[in-house]
């Protein structure tokens, strides 16, 4: 009883804000114009977040929350359910949606998934497009991690409500304070996101899909207001079509780099990206996936000097896209553009994500690290005495045996959970296997783009879209808030 008590007046205070929020849009509606279904779709979301929010806190007045870490994990994913279905009330009241796909595009936009279920993006409510990339923006860092900077309170172990969010291996913070690690990484966040769209602004975009990208770039979100995503500059006639794509690629990287690792190069240490094991990694792993791609392309069908720029370009640009889990395109992943092989990278990719600590989805390099330097122990030991000690060691740190027992959870139970998406996916639908599982380690690794179109996305099973949300939530939370919430066990 006291832990409900604790996770509904929690969710109290989260929904007031959810509630302020949601006024933002429609203050853009009014800017363009636009029709009063549109600001009904959003007085309908105020309401309703504001008298769940009063409920709660009713019921909750007279007790004092205990924040412990299991407690944290099951706020955390009680409130991003509860928050994404009433996120999703806008597409249904000002897009006229069903239900299951208004909660699909919602959690998909919290969760920076950016795999969607809706077209003709490039006609849309001004004001839905924003609330739509927003809420990815909120997403990025986390929605309970907004709601501590917002309140200012460091008051108990709230440090458990940053870290039920995203597993970080250590849960390293750069103060010993809850709050100043919070501002310090929003104010990183946002300062970047505002460069971005000056830049893109600069480049011939106007404000408002300067912000959009901006905005959904740095949470490697992936929502553009086009269905075309940022090929449409091209396609349009952008005169700086390819500096729009190189600033926005390089913010995707920035967004896939542990945000510990901007506050140290800010802060203390230029050469910090450098001297962290994790992000050379991440580098290598971009840069080998171009060279392959590129000699690939080579073999295939030739690379004269004037095609040079243009693979390089759009390859790279998809490999950050994909890595970081952003989900951006100037070349649709399944075309004749990228062989056999690199297709089967991409896949790769998905499932690896960026770095621990970032935006990104995916199982994060560092744990792929982990695993891989694991391994290599478990050979050299055979080589050993029965009784000799191998620690497994990143940047000269010892990571003990529970973290390596929980990190190879996570990654059996996040490829059990794509395996069974992925068979599901097949069941109820007509694609092939390969389709099928690139459509739910997109979901899982919030990642965004799949091996078949979006219109075939919005016609499959509500079936098929519900797994993919269980999926998309489950991978955003990093599974264990997701297993806690369902476990009988924690609820006794």
């Amino acid at each position: 009883m006291n832990r409900g008590k604790s996770i509904l007046k929690l969710s109290s205070s989260l929904l007031f804000i959810l509630a302020i929020l949601m006024m933002i849009p429609m203050l853009v509606a009014w800017i363009y114009k636009e029709p009063i279904i549109i600001y009904k779709s959003f007085v309908y979301g105020v309401l309703l977040s504001l008298t769940l929010g009063i409920i709660f806190r009713l019921i909750t007045y007279k007790h004092k929350a205990v924040i412990d870490l299991t407690t944290s994990m099951i706020v955390c994913t009680f409130s991003w359910v509860l928050i994404s279905v009433i996120g999703a009330i806008p597409f249904m009241v000002g897009l006229n949606k069903s239900f299951i796909d208004a909660l699909f595009e919602s959690v998909s936009g919290f969760s920076t998934t950016g795999i969607t279920v809706f077209q003709g993006l490039d006609e849309m409510s001004y004001a839905i497009i924003f609330w739509r990339s927003f809420i990815q923006w909120l997403g990025g860092l986390g929605i309970l991690t907004f709601f501590l900077f917002v309140t200012a309170n460091s008051e108990g172990d709230l440090w458990n409500l940053f870290r039920a969010e995203g597993h970080k291996i250590g849960s390293s913070r750069p103060v010993p304070n809850v709050y100043r690690t919070i501002k310090y990484f929003w104010g990183i966040y946002g300062a970047y996101t505002f460069i971005e769209m000056l830049i893109l602004w600069g480049l011939g975009l106007n404000i408002f899909e300067a912000l959009i990208h901006s905005i959904t770039t740095l949470s490697t979100g992936g929502f553009s207001n086009h269905d075309a995503s940022i090929a449409y500059y091209q396609i349009a006639g952008y005169e700086n079509y390819k500096l729009i794509e190189y600033t926005i690629l390089f913010f995707m990287f920035l967004g896939g780099i542990n945000f510990l690792i901007h506050f140290k190069m800010i802060i203390e240490d230029k050469l910090a990206l450098f001297r962290d094991a994790e992000a050379r990694a991440y580098i290598k792993i971009i840069l080998g996936s171009l060279i392959i791609t590129l000699v690939s392309i080579m073999l295939m069908r030739g690379l004269s000097g004037s095609e040079l720029e243009e693979s390089i370009r759009k390859t790279l640009f998809q490999i950050v896209s994909v890595i970081t889990t952003t989900g951006f395109g100037t070349e649709d992943i399944g075309s004749e553009f990228f062989p056999a092989v690199t297709k089967q990278i991409f896949i790769m990719l998905m499932i690896i994500g960026g770095c621990v600590g970032s935006t990104s989805g995916g199982i994060k390099v560092l744990r792929v690290l982990i695993l891989q330097k694991l391994l290599k122990r478990e050979v050299n030991k055979l080589a050993m005495p029965v009784h000799a000690i191998v620690p497994v060691t990143v940047d000269k740190i010892p990571i003990k045996n529970e973290e390596l027992l929980r990190i190879s959870s996570i990654v059996f139970g996040w490829f059990m959970l794509i395996i069974i998406g992925a068979g599901i996916t097949a069941m109820f639908s007509d694609l092939g296997p390969f389709q099928a599982f690139s459509g739910m380690a997109s979901a899982v690794g919030n990642i965004g783009p799949f091996y078949f179109s979006v219109a075939k996305m919005a016609s499959l099973s509500w079936v098929i879209k519900l797994t993919f949300i269980v999926g998309m939530l489950a991978g955003r939370l990093e599974l264990l808030p997701i297993y806690i919430l369902i476990s009988k066990k924690v609820w006794k």
